[in-house]
């Protein structure tokens, strides 16, 4: 496997509680994952393309406002969706953590700060303790190893 949404998709079919039981609620929670990935993820690769890769184009000053504001755009109905709720549909699921997860790819830019309450539902998702175990062990695997030299 090899898709970000496919490999939490299959962890969260064989794991209690990151899907919920009702069928109903669980097809809300997998609609959220592929929002996450097909939604809100492309306005923040347009971001960084736009701030990154053309920042030196004769086009960007006018061009970053723009996605800007798109990005904007999104994060405003994302964040009206979210209101004063902890998760997005009830308990949080597998929804969560891929939206929480590709929120977090906003943060540099400043965006996110914008809408407090995204910017909470980021840090209750960032607490999670299982969240914590997960982030410890890719750093873990990503730290430089020592040379034996």
């Amino acid at each position: 496997m090899f898709e970000t949404g496919s490999i939490v998709f299959h962890i969260a079919e064989r794991h209690a509680g990151l899907l919920p039981n009702d069928p109903d609620a669980r097809a809300r929670a997998i609609t959220w994952m592929f929002a996450a990935v097909n939604t809100v993820e492309p306005p923040i690769l347009d971001l960084t393309i736009a701030r990154l890769v053309e920042a030196d184009k004769p086009w960007a000053k006018e061009r970053l406002p723009v996605v800007e504001d798109r990005a904007r755009a999104m994060l405003k109905q994302l964040s009206a969706r979210l209101g004063d709720a902890d998760w997005l549909d009830g308990a949080f699921s597998a929804g969560d953590l891929m939206m929480a997860s590709v929120l977090l790819r906003f943060r540099r830019s400043g965006l996110l700060d914008e809408y407090p309450n995204l910017a909470a539902y980021v840090a209750r998702a960032e607490a999670r303790p299982a969240y914590q175990r997960a982030f410890a062990a890719q750093l873990a695997i990503n730290a430089p190893k020592p040379r034996a030299d």
